[in-house]
């Protein structure tokens, strides 16, 4: 049976970032819900009885899952993962520095979450100091075994490692628990006693933990990473020869078995779990645990099962991804691995790469990523909340770190190569809901984007591999045909051709009067720059706007000229049924949407060219990641649009009285432009490009895509606001300001767009291989300086952004 992800056309291979859950186990919660009267645990009713044996229940069921009993652990309900390391660093029994005995330390594998070292902010301000050790330093800590006379020291430290490396999915011995709470392994040469926090979020999604066997003191889970859903809810389990030892400052609701409010007595609840569990804990997420163990036993067998089945799967994929070769010999790939994936017990489902070319040279996270995202395949990309393991494999040194901050690179974005070297790398997992054909289609887009017909000399077949799982029996399918996501509302195409006015609707505003104050020109054809390098003229060719965010571009000959750049461009936007703005990367056919304002009559007329209101309420909503104040355009164009796209949306518009502000950097040593006013566009007020620039990047496309390439096409695919026309094709590069008529220009960089320019604009049809040749068409040296922007459509400096001054 085939996934649900594949009945949907998505490659999902991000299941270390997060599993995905399968309707049965909503099903299950929902069906629960309905039938039962779930009430505070910490009333007396029956309704909150019944809540309090559930969890309890729950409690015995995780134990279980685990392999132990409630005589060696406690249970402690958290947020996640992370609030679970939080709650040891704070509660451990640490003795700080300056004390007669000796002071504690906390040590940590360098291979670890940020969650884990940020465990250490909280020491330091306990006075208790941390080591970082490195993997390799750990395997020869046994020359730091203590003389029999400090082997009786009993000053407590703490040792964090996690049991599977979020970055490489490399599995660390789970032996080093015994060993280096018996003293056979100690981290570092001091006296004292050793306890373990093994760090299992990983771990546990793909692999089986017995703690009977292996029993740390302290293990930290969030149950997504196993099921899914629900995703606010983690765990601490608390080995129990520990939990008396833990120090507990802050009482929250139902942790207290006494206190007095007038003064200093508070007396805690006897059981470790009520102790440390601050508050009502989410006690209907926790029920949900319950069909989340049952449903993943009836689909897959059990934790066993679910580990040789996603390590077959990675073990198939590092295999053919190892051997795929450039025509020279060149790898394509570079893997990140402490293993060769022969062996389960010491490697997860997990592989971290960078893509290479035929030169051996890094292309930046960000731009495979977007590839990927055109193959609808989901990858994560960057350094994975684990700095350690990513300097470790990459090679980046602590300096380099601080020059890519000092560079403007932070966790989390999109600058993935900082002179040339990677910031980050492309990390791919599988999980129990991983099929083969997930691992194939990841592969035959690895192989259509970096290699010609010529180097496709597989090691494998893919369309004819087979591959042998037996990690589930037949009596436990991986998925049947009721295991499905939610399906998306849906309009026909019947009820699309009824619709007389499904091709055509009109949009009536009365312009603020601030709106009106705020045209000061008008750009024209026949306005020519003063900034020029040569005596040859430069014009403007072009001028386009778009009325709403993502559809079709209005041209014009000559237009007002406002506040936020032309007057009424990107004014408005299409959302769906969250508030969450739609783009032709989730909705191509946007681009089928035409827009043209009338300023005469205020009016904007939206005509589709493919056949098939009341008061405004206030709203926010966000676009890139900003958040913006709109109103809501009506139910009769919301209805217009959700017939159109096939699903709900509305048209929303932005507030006037609410402008986005730029956030946009100093660039060459020109006035900030942090204050400029912005409609809904992403970056900047106007987009330029270069008709030069252009004609000379068909030539490369063109050769590369083997078909005919017109100029208007890619013009349009480049969505710009000014097509002008230079001497010298990227001579737009040099520039700092540019005049045209009464308007004079700021130009701050080169923009930062996306995939969108793989969509033909005139058709909705997406084109794989466009992004791909647009990225090979100007050389190294451009890439290694901005390859973000390159890859994402501006090459460089060709669409330039534009502030009016």
């Amino acid at each position: 049976s085939k996934s649900v992800f594949f009945i949907l056309g998505i490659t999902y291979l991000d299941h270390a970032g997060s599993a995905l859950f399968p309707e049965s186990l909503l099903k299950a919660f929902t069906d629960d819900l309905r039938n039962n009267v779930y009430g505070n645990p910490h009333s007396q009713n029956i309704s909150s009885k019944l809540t309090y044996d559930t969890i309890e229940h729950v409690r015995y069921r995780i134990l279980q899952h685990f392999h132990t009993t409630a005589e060696d652990y406690t249970i402690i309900f958290t947020s996640g993962c992370t609030a679970a390391l939080k709650l040891v660093a704070e509660a451990f029994p640490w003795i700080p520095e300056g004390t007669k005995q000796p002071s504690s330390r906390f040590c940590y594998l360098t291979d670890s979450h940020t969650s884990v070292v940020g465990m250490r902010g909280i020491t330091a301000s306990m006075n208790v100091l941390s080591v970082p050790i490195k993997p390799k330093e750990i395997l020869l800590s046994e020359k730091n075994r203590l003389p029999a006379e400090e082997q009786n020291c009993t000053t407590p430290h703490l040792f964090s490692y996690p049991a599977q490396s979020n970055f490489s999915g490399t599995k660390y011995p789970l032996s080093w628990i015994q060993d280096i709470k018996s003293g056979k392994l100690c981290p570092i040469n001091i006296p004292g006693k050793w306890f373990v926090l093994l760090d299992a979020a990983s771990y546990v999604s793909s692999s089986p933990l017995d703690l009977g066997v292996h029993q740390a003191d302290f293990i930290p889970i969030s149950f997504y990473k196993i099921f899914g859903f629900p995703t606010g809810l983690g765990a601490l389990l608390v080995n129990n020869r520990i939990a008396p030892l833990l120090r507990k400052t802050y009482f929250g609701g139902g942790t207290a078995a006494a206190y007095l409010a007038g003064e200093d007595f508070y007396f805690p609840r006897k059981s470790i779990a009520e102790r440390f569990e601050d508050g009502t804990v989410s006690f209907l997420d926790i029920i949900a645990l319950k069909h989340g163990f049952e449903v993943l036993e009836k689909l897959t067998g059990g934790m066993e099962k679910i580990k040789q089945h996603t390590f077959t799967l990675a073990h198939y994929t590092y295999t053919v991804l190892s051997t795929l070769k450039y025509a020279n010999g060149a790898p394509v790939v570079r893997i990140y691995s402490d293993t060769d994936f022969s062996n389960p017990d010491v490697q997860g489902p997990i592989i971290n790469f960078n893509v290479l070319d035929e030169n051996g040279e890094v292309i930046g996270f960000s731009q495979v990523d977007k590839m990927a995202s055109l193959y609808n395949i989901h990858v994560r990309t960057g350094c994975f909340c684990n700095t350690g393991a990513c300097q470790m494999h990459l090679g980046i040194s602590n300096e380099d770190i601080q020059r890519n901050l000092q560079a403007g690179h932070v966790c989390g974005d999109d600058i993935d190569l900082v002179d040339g070297r990677p910031t980050g790398s492309v990390r791919i997992s599988f999980g129990y809901m991983s099929s083969f054909e997930d691992a194939q289609s990841f592969l035959k887009f690895i192989i259509a984007t970096r290699l010609s017909k010529s180097d496709t000399e597989i090691p494998f077949q893919l369309s004819s591999t087979k591959l042998t799982m037996e990690s589930v029996p037949d009596d436990h399918p991986s998925f049947n045909s009721a295991d499905k996501l939610s399906p998306i509302p849906h309009i026909s195409d019947t009820e699309l051709e009824n619709n007389s006015s499904a091709t055509k609707t009109t949009v009536n505003w009365q312009p603020p009067e601030a709106e009106v104050e705020s045209i000061r020109s008008a750009v024209s054809e026949t306005a020519v720059p003063t900034y020029r390098r040569g005596g040859k003229p430069i014009t403007v060719t072009n001028i386009y706007l778009y009325p709403i965010k993502s559809c079709s571009a209005f041209e014009v000959t000559e237009w007002p000229v406002g506040n936020q750049g032309l007057l009424y461009d990107r004014n408005w936007m299409v959302v769906n049924q969250n508030g969450v703005c739609m783009t032709q990367k989730q909705e191509p056919r946007l681009c089928l949407v035409n827009p043209s304002i009338d300023l005469k009559q205020k009016i904007m007329v939206i005509q589709a060219e493919e056949n098939p209101g009341k008061e405004a309420v206030i709203c926010e909503s966000k676009v890139c990641s900003h958040r913006v104040k709109t109103y809501d355009c009506g139910e009769r164009i919301a209805g217009w649009f959700s017939m159109f796209l096939g699903r709900p949306c509305r048209l929303i518009r932005q507030s006037s009285d609410m402008k986005k502000k730029s956030h946009q950097k100093n660039i060459k040593g020109l006035a900030s432009a942090a204050n400029i006013s912005l409609s809904l566009v992403n970056e900047a007020q106007y987009l330029l490009i270069n008709v030069a620039s252009i004609l000379q990047l068909k030539e490369h496309i063109s050769a590369r895509l083997e078909e005919p390439l017109e100029i208007e096409e890619l013009i349009r695919r480049f969505r710009a606001n000014i097509v002008i026309s230079a001497p010298e094709s990227f001579e737009e590069e040099e520039w700092a300001e540019i005049s045209i008529g009464a308007l004079r220009f700021q130009v701050v960089g080169p923009c930062s767009r996306c995939q969108i320019i793989c969509i033909d604009q005139q058709s909705g049809e997406r084109n794989k291989e466009f992004l791909q040749s647009l990225s090979a068409a100007r050389g190294r040296k451009v890439m290694k300086y901005l390859l973000k922007e390159y890859s994402q459509l501006s090459c460089y400096a060709n669409c330039h952004h534009l502030f009016f001054q």
